[in-house]
């Protein structure tokens, strides 16, 4: 992730679900599929648009996708 998001920043619109939260899904409760944070948080189970730039549809492209928060910690 080149640029800098704050834990604030929500990732997906539909459910209202920040950044914070899916990190916290990562680190605290184990998520290591898009499933599991889908389970844990809601975030990318309605449109889907913010899962990853395959699934984003409409004008505009999402800024950041659940699938690249999730690769960045799956690396550490």
């Amino acid at each position: 992730m080149a640029k800098s998001f704050p834990h604030s920043f929500e990732v997906c619109t539909c459910k209202h679900v920040t950044l914070g939260e899916i990190i916290y899904a990562i680190k605290e409760k184990g998520a290591k599929t898009l499933e599991d944070i889908g389970n844990i948080t809601d975030a990318g189970t309605c449109c889907k648009s913010c899962k990853n730039s395959q699934s984003d549809i409409g004008v505009e492209k999402m800024e950041l996708y659940i699938e690249t928060i999730l690769n960045k910690f799956n690396k550490e």
